[in-house]
């Protein structure tokens, strides 16, 4: 800005600067010429009075440095002439000033003189006797002018011109200083010129509605990070060329990217065939929706396309882990096939026996043990049932129980009690060890889980073998400690113990009457209880499961 300001005082002060020398030179040309008429005016009267007393003769004292004098008769004759030889002159009746001086006294005229070639301002005197004296001089023309004052004219611009850009300069910054320390923050603030006071206001409301736009446009972004950043699901964000406009960690940890990859294209982020083909279609313009797997983690990418004036600028991408769904639905799919088949067993067994009675082959001696193998086998089916109902009930978390405080030793030494008849038909010994710990729980669902710990210890034992409960406080958390001396579990089978339906020892489990669902309800039982279960086994040796209860409120 100052230099364009420098620029235009510098131009103006050029210009003014030449007008001012042009003007100059007119009123020079104009006071010279004045000047010059008035010398021919003055010098032709003195001649007059010397060539009325003198004649021709007054001619001879002529000095040479005088005006070309030029005499003429009443007729036009040129008599005398100091500059040109009067007989080849021409007439002179009809010139402008000899002709206006014979009919009026005196007459003046300029034009190009013919004998001189030049311009010159002529002025014609009448004698008394009709005879023109005429005196002519060259006329200052402002060519002439300039080429007598060139040197110091340019003398005089070349100092104008620099003093024009010193005063420019300072003047520029001047104008400016106050304009660059303007403090455009807090514009209402400024003291300075009284012609941009309303810009000034006008750059306040603007700085301010400005500011309010920028506050709402980082609320908004800050409420969306939050939402989204918070969100399980991944959320993607892309324009029509793939490059990542907004993302979340939840998106990145699913599709295994890094958070430096994050700022580039989206395929970069994970580059399987499927959610490379995901992407090239859903900025095709297609809205897809397909189950994929990133990194063993299943899920449901669905991706819509972003449209504007009819063309795809970009596309919107959700990614939701459903791993415990499939995962879930899978255990459905298999507890079903399991339930039938553990069903369709002692189902097929009464169904037999009960044929075999019907049709009369059975004596009347055998009735009874056919009889009570139908009693056995359907007791069978309704503790299957029980046990599917219960896991059933633990995995929608509809069980109408309050919790209360229970004191575990007493809890324990009840569930103990139960099984004495069982532990010494087997030969084991039952041992309860520990303080009268009280835990604020679910009664009926932790009866459950200590009695099948209990139980399964008591089938899975060897002959005269033991089965010990140990209560113990590990910080402000209740432990319970279920141990025997059993057949014990591989490091193979510790990992699907839980699973519904799965047996250790198919044969032995048969063999007692195992429905395979004990240490489902276990598992199931303690997360219910908001616990911790955990197992320690050594093959041949013995199990040990350790429930570890949630500190009392």
């Amino acid at each position: 800005m100052t230099k364009r300001i420098f620029k235009s005082i510098l131009l103006a002060a050029f210009v003014v600067l030449l007008a001012s020398a042009g003007l100059t030179l007119g009123v020079l040309y104009n006071h010279f010429g004045n000047q010059l008429e008035k010398e021919l005016r003055t010098e032709a009267e003195y001649l007059a009075i010397a060539v009325e007393k003198e004649g021709m003769k007054a001619f001879d004292s002529l000095p040479a440095e005088a005006q070309r004098i030029t005499y003429v008769d009443t007729d036009g004759t040129v008599l005398f002439d100091n500059a040109a030889e009067a007989d080849q002159m021409e007439n002179h009746k009809e010139r402008e000033e000899i002709e206006e001086a014979m009919e009026k006294g005196r007459g003046s005229a300029v034009r190009t003189s013919d004998t001189l070639s030049r311009k010159t301002l002529y002025f014609a005197l009448r004698l008394e006797d009709g005879t023109v004296l005429r005196v002519s001089s060259e006329q200052y023309n402002v060519p002439g002018l300039i080429g007598g004052m060139v040197q110091p004219m340019l003398l005089i611009l070349l100092l104008m011109l620099i003093i024009s850009g010193f005063l420019a300069s300072r003047l520029a910054k001047h104008i400016v200083n106050p304009l660059n320390s303007l403090d455009l923050d807090h514009p209402q603030e400024n003291q300075t010129y009284d012609e941009i006071a309303p810009l000034l206001t006008k750059i306040s409301r603007q700085q301010n509605s400005l500011q309010r736009e920028i506050a709402d446009a980082k609320r908004q972004q800050e409420e969306f990070s939050i939402i989204t950043e918070n969100m399980e699901e991944g959320f993607l964000v892309i324009d029509s060329h793939t490059e990542v406009l907004s993302y979340n960690s939840s998106a990145l940890r699913l599709l295994g990217a890094e958070e430096k990859q994050a700022r580039q294209s989206v395929l970069a982020l994970n580059r399987s065939e499927a959610f490379q083909d995901t992407v090239e279609r859903v900025l095709s313009g297609q809205h897809v929706i397909s189950n994929q797997e990133f990194q063993g983690i299943s899920c449901q990418v669905a991706a819509n396309p972003v449209f504007q004036d009819g063309k795809v600028t970009g596309a919107v991408i959700l990614i939701l882990d459903v791993t415990e769904k499939m995962n879930g639905e899978k255990m459905r799919r298999e507890f079903t096939a399991n339930v039938s088949h553990e069903l369709k067993t002692p189902l097929t067994s009464i169904s037999g026996f009960a044929e075999i009675i019907s049709d009369g082959f059975v004596r009347p001696e055998d009735t009874k043990k056919f009889a009570g193998r139908i009693f056995n086998e359907a007791q069978r089916l309704i503790t299957l049932v029980n046990d599917v109902i219960k896991i059933s009930q633990l995995d929608e978390g509809k069980l109408p129980y309050e919790r209360e405080s229970v004191d575990l030793y007493e809890t324990v030494r009840e569930i103990l009690k139960r099984m004495e008849e069982s532990a010494n038909a087997e030969g084991i010994h039952l041992y309860l060890y520990g303080p009268h710990v009280k835990a604020d729980t679910v009664r009926t669902i932790l009866e459950e889980v200590l009695y099948n710990l209990c139980d399964n210890g008591i089938k899975y034992n060897k002959k005269g073998g033991s089965l010990t409960v140990t209560l113990s406080m590990e910080g402000d958390c209740p432990r319970i400690m279920v141990e025997d001396t059993g057949i014990g579990i591989s490091e193979e089978d510790q990992k699907r113990i839980f699973e519904r339906f799965y047996r250790v020892d198919k044969s032995h489990s048969k063999a007692i009457g195992g429905t395979g669902l004990g240490l489902s309800i276990v598992k199931h039982g303690s997360m219910f209880l908001g616990g911790d279960m955990k197992v320690e086994s050594t093959l041949g040796e013995g199990s040990r499961f350790i429930l570890t209860l949630p500190g009392q409120a």
